[in-house]
């Protein structure tokens, strides 16, 4: 459960906060916070939370996104100690870890005294032991130079987009390198290495300390799905698990919403197929991807199996590989072949897509699109990087992208993006009054008839 807040919120996981995230040059941010995100060995005896901002805040209203075991137990009410810092009083215990958010996609109630919405800022933290009394050793300047030199290492010879966006590594090392090698924990490390990267504007960068995930960049793009309208405009919508949801309209046009490719959706997925078998004798069917950022590609590859006819290229890539004289291998193709283990629809099939799209969605999304889908909504993000681990050494790694997608036709899916066949303007007010993309998919759907 959520503490009662003056406007209602749920929770997301840091990662996707991570990802749905939008910053703007006047939002006000987080430039502090105690305990921060990434720090470990966290008293568990401590009384407050403080977080602070870049700018004075409006008191008048908050949102401390999270829920479940790992949301810290208030106790008390929040307060604001300054016009900028805010004291969350809290009750830890041992051993745990806590994740909690400062705004979140749903909820974004702290605002500065201009108005505007405060950056998303994900915090997850550990604390230790209740009879330990020793704090870990702090990192040294030596261990933080190496980091930094492995870190470098990694961006010149592994990262596939170093030269995409015109970074000047040699600069932005240079100007970190101060704050870095005197950084004494790992996390502080990790949210120096955070800054640093960000300037690359890569959706597929990520940072870790042990495993807790520091935010990089956050990118602009707002979703044009609302589930809740969805769940309204779609006749005998049912969530049959957290990765599948199904409807039917009343003129037989069945509807299937996947919201994510994760690992985690391996066996909630068979209700995906089931749903395939159910509608073998609707004459089209819509297939929502709009909140879906990704995840395996192997997964969308077996659903999209159901609707291809034959075998067909839908993207290519090229990896990484300093051995060779252009730094890259040699482009290779991937391909999506039938499904036959799995119920085959034949019909009209539409697909929602939109600006939050990306990575192995995307890909999908291009599968679909060769299997002869109208793909509806409004165009993808634009990045896939199938990021690698380097692993610092001082309890900080880095996610790097280590390969460049391309369309079929080789140009660059990074900062592309896939095109909808059928354009549909989606704000979020639009959603109050229905879903304007289900609208448009269901005119392709029906013209002709």
């Amino acid at each position: 459960m959520f503490p009662h807040f003056p406007r209602p919120h749920r929770l997301l996981t840091p990662l996707l906060l991570a990802l749905l995230a939008a910053a703007s040059a006047d939002q006000p941010r987080v430039v502090k916070a105690s305990p921060d995100n990434g720090d470990t060995d966290v008293d568990p005896t401590l009384k407050e939370i403080v977080i602070e901002f870049d700018q004075d805040m409006d008191p008048g209203g908050r949102s401390i996104c999270g829920g479940g075991p790992s949301f810290p137990k208030f106790d008390g009410k929040p307060r604001w100690k300054s016009p900028r810092v805010l004291v969350i009083p809290v009750k830890l215990e041992p051993n745990r870890q806590y994740d909690l958010s400062i705004n979140c996609p749903s909820a974004q109630n702290f605002v500065s005294t201009s108005g505007e919405s405060a950056e998303i800022y994900p915090i997850t933290f550990k604390t230790g032991t209740a009879s330990s009394k020793s704090k870990p050793a702090k990192l040294t300047p030596e261990q933080n130079k190496a980091a930094l030199d492995t870190l470098r290492k990694a961006i010149d010879e592994s990262y596939s987009y170093r030269d995409l966006r015109g970074v000047d590594w040699d600069k932005a090392f240079s100007e970190a390198e101060a704050g870095l090698l005197k950084s004494d924990s790992a996390a502080a490390f990790g949210r120096g290495v955070a800054r640093l990267l960000a300037k690359a504007k890569d959706m597929h960068i990520s940072v870790l300390v042990g495993d807790a995930p520091v935010p990089v960049f956050r990118h602009n793009a707002k979703p044009n799905f609302d589930k809740d309208a969805a769940r309204k405009a779609v006749p005998g919508f049912v969530q049959r698990n957290a990765c599948v949801s199904t409807g039917r309209f009343d003129d037989g046009i069945g509807y299937i919403l996947l919201p994510s490719w994760s690992l985690d959706c391996k066996e909630g997925l068979t209700a995906a197929f089931e749903a395939l078998g159910e509608f073998t004798d609707a004459k089209a069917l819509i297939v929502d991807v709009r909140p879906n950022g990704g995840g395996s590609e192997t997964l969308a590859q077996e659903f999209a199996g159901c609707f291809a006819e034959k075998n067909a290229v839908y993207s290519k890539h090229r990896n990484r590989d300093v051995s060779q004289s252009d730094g890259f291998t040699a482009v290779r193709e991937r391909v999506l072949e039938p499904n036959k283990a799995r119920p085959h629809f034949k019909g009209k099939v539409a697909l929602l897509i939109g600006p939050t799209n990306m990575s192995s969605n995307e890909s999908f999304i291009l599968m679909m699109k060769h299997c002869g889908a109208t793909l509806v909504g409004a165009k993808t993000y634009g990045s896939s990087g199938n990021p690698k681990p380097h692993d610092l050494s001082n309890g900080v790694t880095v996610m790097l992208p280590s390969w460049q997608d391309m369309l079929p036709d080789g140009s660059p899916l990074e900062g592309k993006g896939v095109p909808p066949d059928v354009a549909v303007k989606a704000e979020a007010g639009d959603f109050r009054k229905g879903d304007p993309v289900i609208e448009a998919a269901l005119k392709v759907l029906r013209k002709g008839e």
